[in-house]
């Protein structure tokens, strides 16, 4: 509900002010919560917007193409039709995700593999498509991580997993394409409320087997976190940030509490932190 709030009031305020701008911005992952504030958002501050995603962008402000991140070559060839017709763009936020709730000794291969490939691999394929056209403009590229990736959360490791690696990639990714003028960021969020925890793969109890009490329990402490989390809306607000920053940090999470806790996290040995995290997710 505080979505649609946020979409119909704030942006009609800010289109009043719109800035003359003829910026463009690719996301992956804008049907629908973080992407789809953060295309909102850019369209109101005068950029045209592309939207890639399997389901298509509700509304007539952003262009929608339909592409499947789990599927080898999809996103970069919608990216490279985006870039062919333009001639090049200034921003490609990559804001796909999935989350299991599993227990990693029986967790299937085709969920975790599947995981991957739309939170890790589909990332690496939108950054190769989408720098020849980015390389033209000294372009921005933002990747949607997760403090999960930071700090571990029980029976979602894989997408901490994955998270992590995604922060990896961006840093790596930054050292070598500043030279050419194109930088790179990871963005961190901590728990959002948007319908992406409506959305998580939680395994039954059949599936979970003698785990199933644990994963009820972490995977219900994990919605509460996201629902009583940031909204989506200022999630955008430090993607847009960075995206505009002159020397934007390469990993940086969102809001000045996450920012915090990243750091507490980095300065208490893992054995505290992990104490915290049983307790916070309701394990012994």
């Amino acid at each position: 509900m505080e979505e649609k709030t946020t979409e119909t009031v704030q942006t009609r305020a800010e289109e009043k002010t719109r800035p003359v701008s003829r910026k463009t911005a690719v996301i992956v992952g804008a049907s629908s919560g973080i992407g789809r504030e953060t295309a909102l958002k850019l369209n109101a501050r005068g950029y045209r917007v592309y939207n890639i995603s399997r389901t298509p962008f509700k509304g007539e402000r952003v262009h929608s193409l339909t592409a499947d991140a789990a599927q080898e070559g999809e996103i970069e060839k919608a990216i490279g039709e985006i870039g062919e017709e333009l001639g090049g763009f200034d921003l490609l936020v990559y804001s796909a995700g999935f989350s299991m709730a599993a227990p990693v000794e029986l967790a299937k291969s085709g969920d975790y593999r599947y995981l991957f490939e739309v939170n890790y691999f589909g990332a690496i394929e939108a950054i190769r498509g989408a720098l020849p056209y980015l390389k033209k403009r000294g372009g921005r590229i933002v990747l949607v991580g997760s403090l999960g990736g930071d700090v571990p959360i029980p029976f979602d490791g894989f997408y901490s997993s994955s998270k992590a690696a995604l922060a990896m990639l961006a840093r790596e990714a930054d050292l070598e394409l500043r030279p050419q003028g194109v930088r790179v960021s990871a963005l961190l969020p901590g728990g959002t409320s948007t319908d992406f925890t409506y959305n998580r793969r939680v395994y039954s109890e059949e599936e979970s087997k003698s785990y199933s009490h644990s994963v009820k329990k972490a995977s219900a402490a994990l919605a509460n976190m996201e629902q009583g989390g940031m909204s989506p809306s200022l999630v955008a607000d430090t993607i847009i940030r960075l995206a505009e920053k002159r020397n934007p940090p390469t990993v940086s999470a969102s809001g000045g509490k996450n920012n915090f806790l990243r750091y507490l996290n980095k300065m208490l040995p893992e054995r505290v932190t992990d104490y915290f995290v049983r307790k916070k997710f309701n394990q012994r």
